[in-house]
């Protein structure tokens, strides 16, 4: 598959919903860079699987909660798109994240202070570094959570910062539309994956209970959320944008 020449950031990439994003985007024979915080193998992994659709991968290490170093990844982001032979990205996915459950009574500031770091402070002001090199037209997909409609005792501060995420995207929309980036949030329900220790996945109760609270009668899976954003930033959905669109087959209606 010919590459053909859109170019894609997505953060969190080396697993779960941003493997599954990076893939299907590469499946869409566009070349991406993704981010991952530690395991630089599975990073690699991800690379290969990219190479071997026909596309061009890079893996660079981020910290998406040390906004400090946005600077010097923003360089690094040039440094590859220079070797690509452009000087410009047309998409960004704003998918890292980190998980969090205890209630409101028992949150510490230092738990609080870390979910904003990552999930709003970290995407408000890495998408304000790559702006200025992202194309005219291009688009911009925030991953938020079904947490922020239904309630879930436990997840108060990690909702509120997805929340806060959702207001985001609709000021982008506004406020990039001059230049013609769309900005929309997708907010994927319970999914199968190492999110929140694999609770999803590998606990039978909590599978269950998803399973019963869902239309379609079981958890998610990332290949049910990855080229559902990827799909966000083709031409087909060119008029979608400031909206928030839930992918959780239908939990809680």
């Amino acid at each position: 598959m010919m590459s053909k020449g859109k170019v894609a950031i997505v953060t969190g990439g080396s697993r779960g919903l941003g493997r599954s994003t990076v893939l299907a985007l590469a499946r869409d024979g566009m070349d991406v860079i993704f981010t991952y915080h530690a395991n630089g193998a599975e990073a690699d992994k991800v690379v290969a699987a990219v190479e071997g659709l026909g596309a061009r991968a890079a893996a660079l290490r981020l910290d998406t909660g040390a906004a400090a170093t946005f600077g010097g990844f923003v360089d690094q982001v040039r440094t590859v798109l220079a070797g690509w032979g452009v000087e410009r990205f047309d998409f960004l996915v704003n998918n890292a994240g980190t998980s969090h459950h205890n209630a409101i009574a028992t949150t510490t500031e230092a738990e609080l202070d870390a979910l904003y770091n990552v999930h709003f402070k970290g995407v408000f002001f890495l998408t304000q570094a790559l702006l200025p090199l992202m194309n005219d037209g291009g688009r911009i997909v925030n991953v938020s959570t079904g947490l922020t409609r239904v309630c879930v005792p436990g997840s108060a501060a990690y909702a509120a910062m997805k929340g806060a995420v959702e207001v985001l995207t609709r000021y982008l929309a506004k406020e990039l539309g001059e230049r013609r980036i769309a900005a929309n949030t997708v907010a994927p329900g319970a999914v199968m994956t190492d999110f929140s220790g694999g609770i999803v996945r590998d606990n039978p109760e909590v599978n269950k209970r998803v399973s019963d609270m869902t239309a379609l009668g079981r958890p998610g899976v990332p290949e049910d959320i990855g080229p559902m954003i990827a799909s966000l930033l083709t031409e087909a959905n060119r008029w979608v944008n400031g909206q928030r669109i839930e992918v959780s087959g239908g939990m809680v209606l």
